[in-house]
């Protein structure tokens, strides 16, 4: 019996040095992830807008007087040429007033004729010393003052025939009607705009941007243009002018670009123009890189001598599709976890491919 106890107890003793011999649990394989190596490079930005083609040169036209529109001779979409009438007023009034002021000029010329006669003869009798130096002295003033009346109804009947004249509303320049904002039958005031004629020539395409669009950024000159209703109508533009002012209305500043002579593309065409600012050097990541420490963004960085993580906090600067741009937090050189980070841990290590890092 003693022996059969002996015996077990080895067999046991042998059985627990087995175990003892063999190795513990394997250690867990470090995770595998994407990784990237932040780098700057000149990244370009933009958008596309929508804006219209006008003239470079437009102007409003009005008429000078007041008065009764009776004629309306040419419509939005017409093309006239400079000096060709486009409206007339009732002129009843104005020659009424050049009738008056020719009728006083007549008059007036009729007084300094008589008034020159009579100068006349009395400076033939001062001569003789029939008359007095009193009387030539008169007769001299009031050859002055009829000179002076005479040169005064003359430039009321010039005044009065200008009137007449600005009863015909004619263009000032070959262009095209764009608006019109009056009626036959309607009493036009003077000044009061009733055409807007857009000059032959160059033309702009002009947008109405956002004032962000030019927060600390700079546009590229050169624009391409394109029709909305025909993308395949491109042209290139440069950038002519940019408002110093914002709209108060709309919120946004105007943008003019100078379609380099090209007027293929009409009036008042909706075009899309693709604006581009110009190529700034930034860091560039995959939107898996972004993670969040403490609800700001942040990313994972790898220690490239021992494959250990941390995560870094980060300035974003454009959210892009697919894509992010960072401002500050990381630095180029640095190794960023790209792919398999939702389940990280701080200061764990992990495995990538070496090449990926080079």
């Amino acid at each position: 019996m003693k022996a059969i106890l002996v015996a077990t107890g080895l067999a046991g003793a042998a059985i627990l040095s087995s175990c003892s011999e063999q190795p513990g649990a394997a250690e867990p394989r470090p995770r595998q992830v994407s990784v990237v190596v932040a780098e700057k490079q000149p990244l370009t930005q933009g958008g596309v807008l929508t804006g219209e083609i006008r003239a470079r040169v437009q102007g409003d036209l009005s008429f000078r007087v007041s008065g009764k529109i009776i004629e309306r001779l040419v419509d939005v979409g017409a093309s006239v040429k400079a000096g060709q009438p486009l409206a007339r007023i009732d002129a009843e009034e104005q020659k009424a007033d050049l009738e008056v002021a020719t009728a006083n000029l007549e008059a007036a010329e009729a007084q300094q004729t008589q008034a020159q006669l009579a100068f006349d003869r009395q400076q033939n009798l001062f001569r003789t010393q029939v008359t007095t130096r009193a009387a030539l002295d008169q007769a001299q003033e009031v050859l002055l003052t009829a000179q002076g009346n005479a040169k005064s109804a003359q430039a009321q009947l010039e005044t009065a025939r200008d009137a007449l004249s600005y009863t015909e509303l004619r263009a000032d320049a070959d262009g095209v009607i764009t608006a019109r904002n009056a009626e036959v039958g309607q009493v036009a005031q003077a000044a009061q705009v009733i055409f807007t004629l857009a000059h032959d020539g160059p033309r702009d395409a002009v947008f109405e941007v956002v004032e962000t669009l030019f927060l600390g950024r700079r546009i590229e000159p050169a624009v391409t243009v394109s029709l909305l209703s025909d993308p395949s109508k491109k042209v290139e533009a440069t950038v002519r002018e940019i408002s110093p002012t914002i709209d108060s209305s709309t919120g946004t500043v105007r943008v003019k670009l100078s379609l380099n002579g090209d007027a293929s593309m009409p009036l008042g065409a909706p075009v899309a123009g693709s604006f581009q600012y110009e190529p700034q050097s930034m860091i560039q990541l995959p939107w898996s890189a972004m993670a969040s420490k403490g609800g700001k963004p942040a990313v994972w960085v790898v220690d490239a001598g021992t494959s250990a993580i941390s995560m870094h906090t980060i300035e974003v600067g454009e959210y892009e599709t697919g894509s992010f741009t960072v401002k500050g937090g990381v630095s180029p050189g640095d190794i960023i976890v790209a792919e398999g980070a939702k389940f990280l841990r701080p200061n764990e290590i992990v495995s990538y491919e070496k090449g990926a890092a080079n």
